[in-house]
């Protein structure tokens, strides 16, 4: 649910792996006297596309772009390419901008307002394949005033409009003379960022050296590779020979390196959360009986402690227990008990094969997770080995992402989701029904008019005690009517050569790995010593 393609729901820059061993990275490897100027990371998946046109980096931390504002490490926002964060007028309808004037592109070129004009413009044209496009659906206009100035204009007040504008800018003189659907743009970017992109093997790896007329400081990291290996357990032992320097692992994985002096493991809490869609348009998921009791029916601290290893919370909903956010009282625990009761009550008999039935069809059906990923996997044994209890059948089967995009409007999913920065960033392309069956927005084609009621007041207004109501309301319907079964919100697990000082993490969305991790500031790293 993200503007990138979710693989999975994996959010957008849906991200498909390829289990290909990258070159080895040489004397850039963990082993003793490794340089500092050069890092190799592991991580499991790469982007369809480096355009921020199409949704590559629009939650912020690019490597190659630079928003009009960024993120600190407690997800404050900061100026980036504006000198200030915005001036707000109009109660809340225009929001100014006055741009940095010592910007350049990677290619010389000065960045200025018609490159900001022409990337907003371009992914809200219609002809754009940018399936994000509602996150922007308050602007009406934006306008240069002068080279150094943009201005934005909304339809209506909106309250996280400033953290969207984390957005990548792209150079107008370039990415304008070009189809932003399948222009040479997408695979050979030209940004302000710290880094710019030196190669890129499909399935393979990417590589960035250092921009050293970077508006922010050259960074010391010069070279920074991203290994493309899809498999867990190859990235693993990989990082265990010295081949790469850092790698996102499962956590059962990461838990292997505790005791390396020579690496560091880094945790991450997350808005990261693992959910089964439930279709509507499927007569078994889309019973609103069945889906109550699947919520009753899971045990979420066993599967926090059993397949997380403690590393992540029980997902009760989209947001995580300590998000401000969270609605209080809407925990809830395993309850067979009353999962049987919904069930008879709603006319869901049991069989002799323990499988429950009503007016003839059995409560069965199936549920995908993608193949190679151990946690989803894992994940989805336990939910149908919970669900069996409450005598509704869940097969569990692995396909690529190819094969499972095509049946995601009939059968389940075992999904990944969460956006950082607002709760509107997070709930609305998940669960509005304007966006059911849109790509990874909204895969359960969820369709609840007191939630949608609920996401609209949310996005436009900016009383906080409004908006807060309007959350919890959301929450409490989605305990009534589940288009998804939450279960988990997961940590995020990072290994990394112990050769840089000061490291941070941040909370992360659901994408993760690629500009996330203790790598997600490489341009402000210091080397030890």
């Amino acid at each position: 649910m993200t503007t990138r393609r979710i693989r999975g729901a994996a959010a957008a820059v849906a991200m498909a792996g390829a289990v290909a061993a990258c070159s080895a990275p040489g004397d850039s490897g963990a082993d003793g006297g490794a340089p500092a100027d050069s890092v190799v990371i592991g991580v499991s998946t790469e982007p369809d596309t480096l355009s921020p046109l199409l949704g590559y980096g629009k939650d912020g931390n690019s490597k190659i772009f630079d928003g009009l504002l960024a993120r600190n490490a407690d997800l404050s926002l900061k100026p980036a390419l504006a000198k200030a964060l915005p001036e707000v007028g109009d109660g809340g309808r225009t929001y100014t901008y006055t741009l940095r004037d010592d910007v350049k592109f990677s290619d010389g070129e000065p960045l200025t307002a018609d490159d900001v004009v022409f990337t907003y413009r371009t992914v809200l044209d219609d002809k754009t394949n940018n399936t994000a496009k509602s996150e922007l659906d308050a602007v009406k206009e934006v306008r240069a005033d002068g080279d150094d100035k943009v201005v934005f204009t909304l339809d209506y007040p909106y309250a996280g409009f400033a953290a969207r504008t984390v957005l990548p800018i792209v150079p107008e003189h370039i990415a304008g003379k070009q189809d932003p659907n399948t222009g040479a743009f997408n695979t050979k970017p030209v940004g302000t960022g710290p880094y710019v992109l030196t190669g890129w093997s499909k399935g393979e790896k990417l590589t960035f050296k250092a921009n050293p007329d970077y508006w922010g400081g050259a960074p010391k990291v010069k070279k920074l590779t991203m290994a493309i290996i899809a498999d867990d357990d190859v990235r693993a032992t990989r990082l265990r020979s010295g081949d790469l320097d850092g790698a996102t692992l499962p956590p059962n994985l990461a838990a292997t390196f505790k005791n390396d002096d020579g690496r560091r493991t880094h945790r991450a809490t997350t808005y990261d959360f693992r959910a089964v869609t439930l279709p509507t348009g499927n007569p078994v998921t889309g019973d609103t009986a069945i889906r109550r009791a699947l919520d009753l029916a899971v045990d979420r601290e066993a599967m926090v402690d059993k397949i997380l290893d403690g590393a992540g919370r029980p997902a009760y909903g989209p947001l995580p227990v300590d998000d401000p956010w969270f609605a209080k009282g809407v925990e809830r625990d395993q309850d067979l008990d009353e999962a049987a009761r919904i069930l008879d009550k709603a006319g869901w008999k049991a069989g002799e094969d323990g499988v429950r039935a009503k007016d003839g069809r059995r409560a069965s059906f199936t549920l995908y997770y993608p193949s190679g990923d151990k946690v989803r996997q894992d994940h989805a044994l336990a939910y149908a080995s919970d669900a069996k209890k409450a005598g509704i059948e869940v097969k569990v089967e692995s396909a690529t992402w190819e094969v499972i995009e095509p049946r995601m409007k009939r059968d389940a999913v075992l999904a990944g989701f969460g956006s950082t920065g607002d709760p509107d960033f997070g709930l609305y392309t998940l669960l509005h029904s304007s966006l059911a069956g849109d790509g990874f927005n909204n895969m359960a084609l969820y369709d609840n008019p007191a939630v949608d009621e609920a996401l609209d007041t949310g996005r436009r207004s900016q009383d906080t005690k409004v908006r807060k109501d309007a959350y919890d309301d959301l929450q409490r319907a989605l305990v009534e009517n589940p288009g998804y079964t939450f279960l988990t919100h997961i940590d995020h697990m990072y290994v990394l050569a112990d050769r840089w000082q000061d490291l941070t993490t941040q909370t992360e969305p659901h994408e993760h790995g690629f500009a996330s991790g203790p790598w997600w500031n490489v341009e402000d790293w210091q080397p030890k010593g």
